[in-house]
């Protein structure tokens, strides 16, 4: 079991900040041909999104910009990002995601209105994520959640635009696999690229799932805590990759891949990745 998901661990994706300042701890952790999704937090330029996707590019990365619904001022200033991320760094992927501020600048309030448009399948975009929450989400929960994730498997059907899910990290197994099945009774038949809390201590970890709203697997982590004795201990996603592997293989056929949140950095995350690795040709005996 878990041999088909073992390999897909090999070419897990990961993320840096828009400012680029990482290229060198990237290539010196990660293999070229890595796909690498670039941040926007609220003040960043796109700007300096297209700029640093530019920079992967030189350096044998597949750059995958985030677009922020609510941070876009207009139609045309989407347009022109798009327009400026395929020319100058042949993008042709992208997470959309609605943003971490509350009032949107221009028209567009979430993904979908970005979506919408018609301006992403016009600018040769041919692949986009979108986010997944195994544990819910503060805005977005339950049924509401479910139906935003149908709009964009049918939105994907009618551009022919390939929409898959990237799923917020989690700190055990049990959430994502029970989500997992939500989706497939759902016929929400999308790929999916489950998120991972890259190896950080304790504290790092706790202070990101609490500000990102992760639910009932903190008390996974919080069991850690108790386990290793104090917050400075480093920990990575082995527990939640390894009960995914001793899953039953039908109950993860949707999984399509894995991202790294490299919450300690990059080259934590690079030789958790590798080191890890080395112990995955034993998945099937999981």
């Amino acid at each position: 079991m878990g041999a088909r998901l073992a390999e897909l661990l090999d070419s897990a994706s990961v993320e840096i900040s828009s400012s680029g300042h990482h290229l060198k701890e990237l290539a010196d952790h990660f293999a070229a041909g890595t796909n690498v999704s670039i941040t926007f937090l609220p003040g960043d330029n796109f700007r300096h999104n297209v700029e640093t996707a530019a920079a992967l590019r030189r350096a044998g990365f597949n750059p995958v910009p985030h677009v922020a619904a609510r941070e876009i001022p207009s139609r045309e200033a989407l347009n022109d990002f798009l327009v400026q991320a395929r020319r100058e760094a042949d993008v042709r992927r992208l997470v959309l995601i609605a943003g971490d501020v509350a009032a949107a600048k221009g028209p567009f309030r979430s993904s979908h209105d970005v979506a919408i448009t018609g301006l992403i399948e016009a600018n040769g975009i041919n692949s986009v994520s979108v986010a997944g929450y195994p544990e819910g989400h503060p805005w977005l929960d339950g049924e509401p959640a479910f139906d935003a994730l149908a709009a964009w498997r049918d939105w994907g059907a009618r551009s022919g635009v390939r929409v898959e899910i990237v799923t917020q990290f989690c700190f055990e197994s049990a959430p994502i696999l029970v989500w997992l099945a939500e989706l497939g009774a759902r016929g929400i038949d999308l790929p999916v690229t489950v998120g991972l809390a890259g190896p950080a201590t304790l504290a790092t970890l706790t202070k990101f799932g609490l500000r990102c709203g992760i639910g009932g697997s903190m008390r996974a982590l919080r069991g850690q805590i108790g386990r290793f004795g104090r917050l400075l201990t480093d920990n990575g996603p082995d527990d939640v990759v390894r009960g995914l592997l001793a899953a039953p293989p039908a109950e993860t056929a949707a999984i399509a891949g894995f991202h790294l949140f490299p919450f300690g950095g990059l080259r934590k995350a690079g030789l958790w990745l590798r080191d890890f690795g080395q112990e995955l040709p034993h998945a099937q005996n999981l």
